[in-house]
């Protein structure tokens, strides 16, 4: 795909427009990715955790979050004048999956968000999007006395093939987050280049 400019004097080119997700375990930072990024007051759907949600929210490694999104978070980011991407956010913990799919219809790809406390946390998420064949990338955040990791350790940890792109962002910095999604693009651009080239081959 070729996404052209609008040159001097002409009118200005429709925007392409490419919706992404922002995926991962519960408290990773997605709803703070969304909201460090977007252009627009993002939507949020977030409520307090309840005691009565204590049983199946696993709060171990966040115990300072105090709300959850339920159904998903919103925004939108102007990469170039002929590049616009939305952004939806998923909601973490498992009872909630079932909007996944709903979600993720006419995705081009996903960033999974990774915390090194809790890698375990985004293995639904991979495998997910490994499933359903949609590309993504794997954003580690960096978050204040986490652990840090070279990318290549991440990738060993999670099992990752090596065509998926492993990055160290911070969530909250609008200029990280900008770099992982034009990373996600471009791996999402390659990855549909690459399955035309299989079917024509």
């Amino acid at each position: 795909m070729i996404l052209g400019r609008s040159e001097r004097g002409k009118s200005p080119v429709e925007p392409v427009t490419l919706k992404i997700l922002v995926a991962g375990g519960f408290g990773v930072g997605k709803t703070t990715l969304v909201g460090a990024v977007s252009e627009i007051r993002p939507l949020r759907t977030e409520e307090l955790l309840t005691e009565a949600g204590r049983p199946v929210d696993d709060t171990s490694g966040v115990e300072g979050k105090h709300t959850t999104t339920v159904a998903m978070d919103f925004g939108r980011i102007t990469l170039r004048e002929d590049l616009v991407l939305y952004l939806f956010g998923t909601p973490g913990q498992e009872r909630f999956w079932f909007m996944w799919d709903e979600l993720s219809e006419g995705a081009l790809g996903a960033v999974v968000l990774a915390d090194t406390r809790r890698l375990e946390d985004c293995f639904a998420a991979i495998d997910y999007f490994e499933r359903r064949s949609i590309p993504f990338l794997v954003g580690v955040n960096c978050f204040e006395g986490a652990p840090r990791y070279p990318a290549a350790s991440v990738r060993q940890a999670l099992d990752l093939d090596d065509d998926v792109p492993v990055v160290l962002t911070d969530a909250r910095d609008r200029e990280s987050v900008k770099e992982v999604l034009i990373g996600l693009v471009r791996h999402a651009m390659e990855y549909a280049a690459d399955r035309r080239g299989a079917v024509a081959g």
